[in-house]
């Protein structure tokens, strides 16, 4: 990429920072919310994508070098691991998703599977204590109902039986 490649994928963060803050100001404040509230974390993301874009624009690489194919692949990977980490935190609560992930991507910066084991779950408790004893956010370790990491996808989707009146009940079927 060149001088004119740098200011333009800078320009494209600083904006996308610009949006990503205003959109932050959207999301609503719930009555009882945790001590820093839904928009913290966004807006520290947005600020330092922001500082990182105007780094870009103002000092661009003169020389920049392209990764190897490899590294492509290893990229390719984290996101992956990124994306399916968020879509398992909501079913299977904070601790083993992140153990994983973490697990995972320690793996890719040092190839040994024991550091890489200890490192996830390390991280996993560690970032658990802070983020729920130390900042006081409303975290769930682990899924509320454990028993639904051993039932088949179609048991787990079923919605319980109702009376006439819309009351759920027990058996299912009338009585």
């Amino acid at each position: 990429m060149s001088r004119l490649g740098d200011r333009l994928a800078g320009a494209v963060a600083v904006i996308g920072a610009l949006a990503f803050g205003v959109s932050a100001y959207a999301l609503p404040l719930p009555f009882f919310s945790d001590p820093l509230g839904p928009r913290a974390f966004p807006l520290m993301v947005a600020g330092i994508v922001l500082l990182c874009g105007l780094v870009m624009v103002l000092r661009p690489e003169p020389d920049p070098d392209w990764p190897a194919p490899r590294t492509w692949g290893a990229l390719l990977v984290s996101a992956l691991v990124l994306v399916a980490y968020a879509y398992a935190l909501k079913p299977l609560g904070f601790l083993l998703p992140t153990a994983v992930a973490a697990g995972v991507l320690s793996w890719q910066i040092s190839p040994r599977p024991r550091f890489a084991v200890l490192a996830g779950l390390g991280l996993a408790a560690g970032l658990f204590v802070v983020f729920k004893f130390v900042l006081g956010l409303n975290l769930v370790g682990w899924p509320r109902d454990v028993s639904m990491l051993f039932r088949p996808a179609e048991v787990q989707r079923e919605a319980p039986a109702a009376d006439e009146g819309g009351a759920p009940t027990l058996s299912g079927g009338d009585q």
